[in-house]
C-alpha cells in the first residue's frame, strides 16, 4: 500500500515500494526531456499496455494545467525502493523546475509538488489512488493542482477572515474557477473546431484547383514537371498538418504550406498555358484561395482608413472600380465576419499566409481588442497594434512600406481598423 513520506523542503510525497532493479529505469535527463516539451513521460515498456488515446488524454491534461504539472509513467520493475523513486522524481524535477509532479511506477504512485501544501497534496493523492482508470487519476492531479493552487492564491489575498465566511469563498470561489477552466476549455475546443474547418475548406480548394489541371507529366517539360510536383507535395503537407494539429496557433503550418503550394500550381497553369511564370508575391489580401497577389491597391476597410494592399487579378479590378473585393468569410460567435477581423486564434492562420513576424503586430492588437469586450470592432478601431516592424512581401514592400503602416500612413491601428 502506497504511505506518505517527507522529502526535503517540506514537501510530502507518496509512493509505494516495488522490489525490482534500478537500472531500468530511463535516465533523468531523458524523461526531463519529454516533460519539457509534452508535460508527459511514457517509459516504453509501459507504453505497450496504454492505449495511445489515453496518453495523449493525460498529456492534454497536463498542459491544459494552469499550474506546471508534469506526468511520469514507469514500468514497475523501475525501482528497488521508494526511497530510490523519491530520489528519482527530486533529480528530474531539478532539470524540469519546479510544478508538480505525478508519478505512476506500475501499480504505485509517486506525488510531488513545489505548489501545493502537504494536505492538499494528500488530498489529491487520495483522489488519484481512487479513480477508476489511470486517465482519470492523471487528470484529477491536474485539476487538483489547479484548485489547490488558486485555493492557496485566494486565501493570500484575502487574509484571516472569519472561518465560516473563508469556508464559503473557498467552495464558491472553487466552483467558479471550475466552471471559468470548463467554459476556457470548451472556447479553445470551439475555436480550434473552427479554424480547422476554414483551413479544411483552404486544403480542399487547393486539391481542385490542382485537380483541375488535368496535366499530363509525360508531355510537359521539366520546369513544369517540377512545379507541379511542388504544388502536389505542398498540398500533402498541408493536408498532414491538417489531421495532426492540437491547437489553433499549429494552423499557421497548414496555411504555410497551402501559400507554397497554391504558388507552385499557379505557376504550373501559366507553363502549360505558355504564359510568364508570376512574381512570387504573397496572397491576396481579401481571400488567400486566391492566390498570389498582383499588385498593391489602396483600400479602405470599413471605418478605417485606406492603406495599400496586396490584391489578385479579380479583387485588384473590383477594388479599383469601387466595388467591394470576395473577401474571405467566417463565422464567428453565430455572424459572419473577414477573416482578418475574426479575433486572436484567426493570426496564425494569416500568418502562415503572410509571415508571422509581421502578424504579431495584428495578434497584438487583437488580444487588446478582447481585453476590451471586443473582438476587433469598434474597440480594436483607435488602441493600434504598435509599428509591425519591417518584412518584404515578395516583390515589395506591403504597400510601400513595413507592416507597421500596411501602406497607410501611420500604425496598423488594429486588426479591425487597421
Amino acid at each position: 500500500m502506497a504511505v506518505p513520506a517527507l522529502l526535503a523542503a517540506g514537501l510530502t510525497v507518496f509512493t509505494a515500494a516495488s522490489p525490482a532493479n534500478a537500472a531500468e529505469a530511463p535516465s533523468p535527463s531523458e524523461v526531463a526531456g519529454d516533460l519539457q516539451s509534452d508535460h508527459i513521460f511514457v517509459d516504453p515498456a509501459s507504453a505497450e499496455d496504454i492505449p495511445q488515446a489515453e496518453i495523449d488524454a493525460m498529456g492534454q491534461a497536463a498542459e491544459s494545467a494552469e499550474t506546471p504539472v508534469y506526468f511520469v509513467i514507469l514500468p514497475e520493475e523501475a525501482f528497488a525502493s521508494e526511497t530510490t523513486a523519491a530520489d528519482y522524481l527530486s533529480q528530474v524535477r531539478d532539470e524540469v523546475g519546479e510544478g508538480t509532479y505525478a508519478m505512476a511506477v506500475g501499480g504505485s504512485e509517486v506525488l510531488r509538488s513545489d505548489v501545493i501544501s502537504e494536505g492538499d497534496q494528500e488530498a489529491i493523492y487520495n483522489e488519484w489512488t481512487s479513480a477508476q482508470n489511470p486517465v482519470d487519476g492523471m487528470v484529477s492531479v491536474a485539476e487538483g493542482a489547479d484548485e489547490a493552487a488558486d485555493s492557496a492564491a485566494a486565501s493570500s489575498v484575502f487574509g484571516m477572515v472569519l472561518l465560516g465566511v473563508l469556508a464559503l469563498a473557498v467552495v464558491g470561489g472553487g466552483f467558479f474557477l471550475y466552471n471559468s477552466k470548463k467554459k476556457r476549455e470548451a472556447k479553445a475546443a470551439q475555436e480550434l473546431a473552427d479554424i480547422k474547418k476554414m483551413a479544411a475548406e483552404d486544403v480542399t480548394r487547393l486539391g481542385e484547383d490542382i485537380a483541375g489541371l488535368e496535366i499530363d507529366l509525360t508531355k510537359v517539360d521539366e520546369p513544369t514537371r517540377t512545379d507541379y510536383t511542388h504544388a502536389m507535395d505542398s498540398y500533402d503537407r498541408a493536408k498532414s498538418s491538417l489531421d495532426t494539429i492540437q491547437r489553433p496557433d499549429e494552423i499557421q503550418q497548414v496555411t504555410t504550406a497551402l501559400e507554397d503550394g497554391r504558388y507552385y500550381m499557379t505557376a504550373t497553369r501559366a507553363r502549360m498555358h505558355d504564359e510568364p511564370v508570376p512574381e512570387r508575391r504573397k496572397p491576396c489580401f481579401f481571400n488567400p484561395q486566391h492566390g498570389p497577389s498582383q499588385q498593391d491597391v489602396m483600400w479602405a476597410p470599413p471605418g478605417g482608413s485606406p492603406r495599400s494592399v496586396p490584391a489578385c487579378p479579380a479583387c485588384t479590378q473590383a477594388v479599383l472600380s469601387g466595388h467591394d473585393p470576395d473577401v474571405r468569410m467566417v463565422e464567428v460567435d453565430g455572424r459572419r465576419r473577414p477573416y482578418y477581423d475574426a479575433g486572436p486564434a484567426y493570426a496564425p492562420y494569416a500568418g502562415g499566409y503572410f509571415g508571422m513576424d509581421m502578424m504579431m503586430g495584428m495578434f497584438t492588437g487583437m488580444m487588446i481588442g478582447n481585453m476590451m469586450g471586443s473582438m476587433m470592432g469598434a474597440g480594436m478601431g483607435d488602441m493600434g497594434a504598435g509599428d509591425m516592424g519591417g518584412g518584404d512581401l515578395g516583390g515589395g514592400d506591403f504597400g510601400g512600406g513595413d507592416f507597421g503602416d500596411f501602406g497607410g500612413g501611420g500604425d496598423f491601428g488594429g486588426f479591425g481598423d487597421f
